[in-house]
């Protein structure tokens, strides 16, 4: 049954890719941005054929909740490490980093670093704790000692919020890539990435996600690698050349490699950094993962792994980046009108994908552009994964039917909640095709650094937290981001065509993230309730199995 359903699905998929193919003319002629690229979708088509091989393969392995949810603890840290990447490293990772880098030079490479942050974060203060208290989602350890049903309820809805955010962005981010890249229809790509995203959960679960994120993170490796290998030998691999070089002819001149803009602005720098270090901690998808392997040690493992595959990763964007100022950034041929310094073909975006053609032929852009999707897709499928979990396991097993629900139940809603969330990433991405989409990534990582974090990590460390406190925490949290985001300049001004931001700062974790802190805090320790005193005394029960992984899930035996 679900061979020929996947088999149908697959069938569907290429005649919607023939129909692509028909509908291009008329996308070339709306965008006037690039033609219709062979090479890009021949080998994009193999990775969905890989990609539906894995899920056919998948869906024999994906009988219990514990399967769909988290493989069933049975990932390895090597390989949950590559996944983490993989979820992590997004489109915007490799295009809007490396624009950034060749626009403004280290300022992009500080940025860089507040993504980084993170990691050991998550490493040293949170991985172990979370795989020996989580079952499926991070809601299981803030409700650990809690009332399930109203903390679950703040945890969920968070979640759904950062979920959908994210989620918008890259759907909106793949409509306009696929224009760019692979002169198709933003509209089929939307379809596109939303049907192969259903398959992949519905059908193969947290095992055909891991692997399609495993693939994607190999490919954007590969693809990275080769181009900045390729550019950077231009340059004898000297470091010292390249930056020499570029700085003669970049119009920042000997600025290129001194912190510029971003740190203009000490306010807004700080309260980015924290969103970025703190969002990339209470990220549900990105949470979700620790799930997956067999024990805490293995957890401690992946974080190593995807934090080495980060890092590189980053240091091969900053070499493409400096490599484009003088291959791309001197050739006539990547700006329109052949006019130096002018408007670049197809966007500031297209940055990397010039530097591969350049360096590489179309061949190697073909590739890229192919990572490009892949890298969405991976990433989409992570957050529908994510996005379902938390309203099948919190809100309708633990919250509706109180933990009376059966696995075949729940995993029927975690399907159903997966259509669900397709259907409607597909509907957001069409509603928000002409809007600046840069706000909602904001709002993303600023809900998760100010609703989740700050709930999450009190509730693993502090045993003075309570159901209100943690109540108060998370929903001030999600509030406040989100009203500062909407009140700044990114919504209230670009979005909303008022005159003035209300809110003078266009990142809100510096402000939002204090307001969740000392509320969850203060309303704590002003709880006196039976209650409350319970779920003080129960800490010890938690420390206990936090630090020894005692009575935590175990994995599965395939």
């Amino acid at each position: 049954m679900k061979a020929t359903v996947i088999s149908r699905l697959a069938a569907g998929l290429f005649s919607m890719s023939v129909a692509a193919s028909a509908v291009a003319g008329d996308a070339i002629a709306q965008t006037e941005k690039q033609g219709l690229n062979l090479h890009a979708i021949g080998m994009f088509f193999i990775f969905v054929m890989l990609t539906l091989g894995i899920t056919y393969w998948a869906a024999s392995r994906t009988k219990s909740t514990a399967d769909f949810y988290t493989a069933g603890g049975g990932i390895t840290g090597w390989q949950n490490g590559l996944a983490i990447a993989g979820d992590y490293m997004s489109a915007a990772t490799l295009l809007g980093l490396t624009a950034m880098m060749y626009t403004q030079g280290v300022d992009a490479y500080i940025y860089m670093i507040a993504f980084f942050v993170g990691w050991p974060i998550i490493l040293f203060l949170m991985a172990e704790r979370l795989r020996n208290l989580g079952k499926f989602t991070f809601a299981d350890i803030t409700a650990y000692r809690l009332d399930q049903g109203k903390v679950r309820t703040m945890a969920a809805v968070s979640s759904l919020t950062v979920v959908c955010f994210y989620l918008v962005a890259q759907m909106v981010g793949a409509g306009q890539l696929i224009k760019l890249l692979f002169g198709l229809d933003y509209n089929i790509a939307l379809f596109v990435v939303g049907a192969l995203m259903m398959v992949y959960v519905t059908f193969g679960g947290m095992v055909a996600t891991t692997w399609v994120q495993i693939i994607k993170a190999c490919m954007l490796l590969i693809g990275g690698t080769t181009v900045m290998l390729l550019a950077f030998s231009q340059f004898g691999f000297s470091f010292d050349e390249l930056t020499t070089r570029a700085m003669e002819v970049h119009k920042l001149g000997g600025k290129l490699l001194s912190p510029g803009s971003l740190l203009a602005d000490p306010v807004t720098a700080i309260s980015l950094g924290l969103g970025l270090m703190f969002g990339t901690a209470g990220l549900p998808h990105i949470l979700m993962r620790f799930f997956t392997v067999t024990d805490a040690k293995e957890a401690r493992k992946s974080v190593l792994y995807a934090s080495g595959i980060v890092a590189y990763f980053f240091n091969v964007i900053a070499i493409m980046g400096l490599c484009a100022i003088l291959i791309v950034g001197t050739n006539p041929e990547f700006f329109e009108g052949g006019q130096l310094g002018g408007k670049v073909i197809g966007g500031g975006n297209m940055i990397a994908m010039h530097l591969a053609k350049a360096v590489g032929g179309n061949l190697l852009l073909g590739f890229l552009s192919a990572v490009a999707f892949a890298t969405i897709l991976a990433v989409v499928a992570g957050l529908a994964l994510a996005g379902a979990s938390a309203i099948s396991h919190d809100i309708y097993a633990r919250v509706i039917m109180k933990g009376k629900a059966s696995e075949k139940t729940e995993l029927k809603v975690s399907k159903f909640a997966t259509i669900g969330l397709g259907i409607v990433a597909i509907l957001l991405g069409m509603a928000f095709e002409k809007m600046n989409i840069a706000f909602m990534v904001a709002l993303a990582f600023g809900v998760a650094a100010s609703a989740n974090f700050p709930v999450l990590i009190l509730s693993m460390y502090w045993r003075g937290l309570t159901t209100r406190g943690a109540l108060w925490g998370g929903y001030s949290g999600l509030f406040s981001a989100v009203t500062f985001v909407v009140l700044s300049k990114s919504v209230w001004v670009d979005v909303l065509h008022n005159a003035a931001a209300i809110f003078p700062y266009t990142q809100p974790a510096l402000f939002s993230m204090p307001i969740a802190f000392f509320l969850a805090i203060v309303v704590s320790k002003m709880d006196s309730s039976v209650a409350a005193q319970k779920e003080i005394e129960a800490f010890e029960d938690q420390y206990v199995r936090a630090q020894t992984g005692v009575g935590a899930a175990t994995a599965s035996s395939h």
